[in-house]
């Protein structure tokens, strides 16, 4: 069996439990095997704008992202090999200065929105959840999750999902479902699936120390 770590990743619309299916998994293996990359982290740098113009900006559509950034540090853990994250400020909608070095690990962890959105990115993981979560429950979380850790006000949030995270939903989320080896309903509270998962990820773990 290859020493190339196992990239996993989780997919599912804003406020599934992407997130929670993530943490689950975390929390059930030996810290040192697993890394988490969440793809929020890798929103384009718009410090060049004013804070204004990003506000304006559309985070729920594929072009918000550096891809090809976020591409060159998964190729680059794949290798074994470290990289220093970009860390963003959900408040001011630019990335901040600092960075976070990630350790190469057994098990790789990548989850957001439109990580099977894009061919390339798709084809690099070696197992693809999709967290499939109702609507309603969705703006619920949404709603909650911006208000007390995004700093945005109830009005800004409703006007944000109804223009462009539920377009972008249908869009560019809900059809990559098709891609999914596996899709979890109803995210983290969907013990027996996280179970499973993290069954097969120790699977893979021992397997790789037979090596």
């Amino acid at each position: 069996m290859s020493d190339r770590p196992i990239l996993i990743g989780i997919v599912g619309g804003t406020g599934s439990g992407k997130s929670t299916v993530a943490r689950a998994i975390f929390e059930s293996l030996p810290e040192k095997n697993i890394a988490i990359i969440e793809q929020d982290s890798y929103y384009k740098d718009q410090s060049h704008l004013t804070l204004e113009e990003r506000q304006k900006t559309n985070y729920d559509h594929p072009l918000a992202f550096d891809s090809e950034l976020l591409k060159k540090h998964l190729s680059e853990l794949l290798k074994n090999k470290s990289i220093e994250k970009p860390l963003y400020d959900f408040e001011l909608h630019t990335r901040k200065k600092e960075t976070e070095v990630v350790y190469p690990k057994d098990i790789i962890i990548l989850e957001g929105i439109m990580i099977l959105d894009d061919i390339e990115l798709r084809d690099m993981l070696d197992i693809k959840i999709f967290v499939d979560t109702d609507a309603d429950v969705r703006i619920i979380r949404r709603i909650v999750r911006d208000l007390e850790e995004r700093g945005r006000t109830l009005d800004s949030v409703i006007e944000q999902y109804l223009t462009s995270v539920r377009p972008a939903h249908i869009q560019f989320v809900e059809p990559n479902k098709k891609y999914a080896d596996i899709i979890i309903p109803e995210g983290g509270y969907n013990q027996v699936a996280v179970d499973i998962m993290v069954a097969k990820i120790k699977s893979i773990i021992e397997e790789k120390k037979k090596i």
